[in-house]
């Protein structure tokens, strides 16, 4: 099984390769101001965190006339509505006990900015507890000038300090934006959306619609692109910083609903991406296919590892471990995890207390097998657990965090 799982293993790290090296982008700050900008952040019961990102958007290095703040209070029992109003922000109040969930949401202020009177060239989306960086918009207008449709921004932590799981949230996101993301932009398929910081035209969302309301939004959009033969673009430059969970028992729910909404795509969508990879000829949907099963081949390759070493415990002398193919494949793994360690501290994100992370950093990545597994049985469980956030602080407490710890 192993062996046949090899040429995926060798696809993903060749994509790899291209995001070793990072290009000279074109500066944003060539580019007129011309596009305008619905920001739209989806809030339930955030009342900690929407004053900060509300604030925080309304400071960006942007003209002020050329974008406006939307924040949906969705069936929200505290001041969230309160809060965003009163840092400046447009706030829509939505309830329903049928559609609950960010999807939902998305899906009902977006058809309310299709028929105001004002008019916007794309919408940006925002969880609420997203910081960003002053440079967000400037960022997007330049590559919606450059005709790119839809675009994720960089996604990075505002706490992977907190614990070692904030901290290994952040480590995966970091290796994410540069050794999976950055690859494909630069080698013309398709990232994907993030789920918070992505910019999409208006006029192709009103022309494929959103539609996508599963308990991972984000997968299933990008999805919808490629089957219509569009793409997401990455915007390394433009950077959204999001709260991570703190503790193994957040983590574990959230990645839980992550792994639920996947399963849900790649059992409606897989088959559809093969025929299209097939009819077409396209790479770029041969890749999202892969990308689909990705949980998949992880816990194969974790079984068959764990089926092995006890095999061998039980009916061999240990000293024969060392020389089975599913060791030394276990133990390439782990000197792959640690030497994609130099990519962090490229991206100028190391620090003592995240080397320490980075040690654990395998036995993080060990729970998404459970994980995994546990959310494709729960696949058809379509409930939305929301994620408390609670970390109240401004863009500039970040960036003196990162010089503290660096």
């Amino acid at each position: 099984m192993q062996y046949a799982l090899f040429p995926i293993f060798l696809y993903h790290f060749v994509i790899s390769i291209f995001g070793w090296f990072k290009r000279k982008e074109v500066d944003a700050g060539k580019f007129a101001p011309v596009n305008r900008f619905a920001l739209v952040i989806a809030a339930h019961n955030e009342e900690k965190v929407v004053g900060n990102i509300v604030r925080n958007l309304k400071s960006l290095d942007y003209p002020s006339d050329m974008y406006d703040i939307f924040v949906i209070a969705d069936n929200c029992t505290d001041r969230t509505a309160e809060v965003a109003e009163a840092n400046g922000a447009q706030v829509y109040k939505r309830y329903s006990e049928e559609k609950k969930g960010k999807g939902y949401a998305l899906e009902w202020m977006f058809e309310k900015i299709f028929k105001m009177e004002k008019k916007y060239d794309a919408i940006c989306v925002f969880d609420a507890d997203n910081l960003v960086s002053p440079n967000f918009l400037k960022v997007m207008n330049k590559h919606l000038c450059m005709g790119h449709k839809l675009i994720q921004g960089y996604l990075d932590s505002k706490n992977p300090f907190d614990s070692i799981i904030s901290g290994s949230y952040a480590i995966t996101y970091w290796l994410n934006n540069r050794l999976f993301q950055l690859p494909r932009y630069y080698l013309g398929l398709s990232c994907a959306i993030g789920g918070t910081g992505f910019v999409v035209a208006t006029d192709v969302l009103k022309k494929i619609g959103w539609g996508a309301t599963c308990l991972t939004e984000d997968l299933e959009f990008t999805i919808k692109m490629v089957l219509n033969d569009m793409k997401v673009y990455w915007a390394h430059d433009a950077v959204v910083y999001d709260e991570k969970p703190l503790t193994l028992k957040q983590s574990w729910r959230q990645r839980k609903r992550w792994m639920q909404g996947q399963a849900d795509c790649t059992c409606r969508y897989f088959l559809r991406l093969l025929r299209k990879a097939v009819k077409d000829r396209s790479m770029v949907a041969f890749d999202c296919a892969l990308y689909l099963i990705q949980p998949l081949i992880i816990v194969t390759s974790g079984i068959c590892l764990l089926v092995n070493f006890l095999k061998f415990i039980l009916f061999y002398d240990f000293s024969t471990i060392m020389k089975t193919s599913s060791i030394i494949s276990a133990l390439s793994t782990l000197v792959a995890t640690y030497i994609s360690g130099i990519f962090v501290f490229i991206e100028g994100k190391i620090s003592p207390k995240l080397l320490y992370y980075f040690v654990l950093f395998p036995f993080y990545n060990l729970t998404w097998i459970p994980i995994i597994i546990q959310g494709f049985i729960c696949k058809d469980d379509k409930e939305w657990v929301h994620t408390i956030h609670t970390r109240s602080i401004d863009i500039q407490e970040i960036n003196n965090k990162l010089k503290e710890e660096g």
